[in-house]
């Protein structure tokens, strides 16, 4: 396999915040959903995300750098034993017999390194997989199911839990790469991505919107329908409401296996965009009440 460096197209003292960007510049732009039919692509992201999934895990890249494994996560063979016990016979090993020959018990500790090098070889388990998908706001805050396209042209059904946030990680056990021995197949790391909303924005649990009310609602009150993350809810106006008032729909925020976050609705006066004779006429004749001064915060 090529060096996880120059597939990355980082330097080797790169940071890990180099490595990830990388790594996500080259996964967007070589993604099978968005090559569809491209094996080249298909092939050039396979090599990406393996690279990154060396260089992102601090040891696997202690490990490469200093020859331990190589590319693929595979240990390296490590010929330096057969120099150093050659030399160490030389010099008189303990295990070196009158006649300047190692014995066989020296063979075997030698044979018995090998073999445990292999063994850890054949179980080593696959390497993880990283994915990046993206959930619209509403799935993020109530959960749902998502499709996400494997490197091989495969499929997973990758469960959202409800509440899930910007930047958070999923891992799926056993889902990763196939082990190159006798180990367990690695995992997958679904990092998710919550597309913003029209008009819900989330703070924690809890999700605000600016609800546009008509005059007559604000000065009269009266029940209006408010959306919800889980539908439309019945909502009653106090009389005298004005801009900036903010009213609570407990309970209608994010859900989550415990209590729930609730709904805050910042209420917002809309005047009609048209005019309106009978308005007019009616505000032509109002006269506000004595002492009344909507600017009075403003004046020195």
């Amino acid at each position: 396999m090529k060096d996880p460096y120059e597939t990355l197209g980082v330097a080797r003292d790169a940071s890990a915040d180099d490595i990830q960007k990388a790594y996500r510049r080259l996964a967007k732009k070589h993604h099978p959903d968005l090559n569809p039919g491209n094996k080249a692509a298909e092939d050039r992201f396979k090599e990406v995300s393996a690279a990154n999934e060396l260089l992102s895990d601090p040891d696997k890249r202690r490990r490469f750098d200093a020859g331990e494994i190589d590319a693929s996560g595979a240990e390296r063979p490590r010929p330096r034993y057969y120099k150093d016990f050659a030399a160490e016979a030389a010099e008189g090993h303990p295990y070196e017999n009158r006649s300047g020959f190692a014995d066989f018990e020296g063979d075997d500790i030698f044979a018995e390194l090998l073999r445990r090098q292999a063994q850890a070889a054949r179980r080593a388990p696959g390497m993880d997989l990283r994915f990046h998908l993206g959930v619209d706001f509403l799935d993020a805050v109530n959960g749902a199911t998502r499709r996400v396209t494997l490197p091989d042209g495969g499929t997973l059904d990758v469960s959202i839990p409800a509440g899930i946030e910007q930047g958070q990680v999923l891992r799926l056990r056993g889902k990763g790469a196939p082990s190159r021995g006798e180990g367990p197949p690695g995992d997958a790391l679904v990092e998710i991505s919550v597309a913003p909303h029209r008009f819900f924005t989330r703070h924690g649990d809890d999700i605000r919107m600016e609800l546009p009310v008509t005059l007559g609602e604000a000065v009269l009150g009266g029940r209006v329908e408010v959306p919800t993350p889980t539908g439309s809810v019945m909502m009653t106006i106090p009389k005298g409401s004005n801009t900036g008032a903010v009213l609570r729909l407990k309970g209608k925020g994010v859900a989550r296996r415990g209590a729930p976050g609730d709904l805050f609705v910042t209420l917002k006066v809309a005047l009609p965009t048209a005019p309106d004779a009978e308005l007019e006429a009616f505000l032509a004749g109002w006269k506000p009440v004595a002492g009344y001064d909507p600017r009075k915060e403003l004046r020195p």
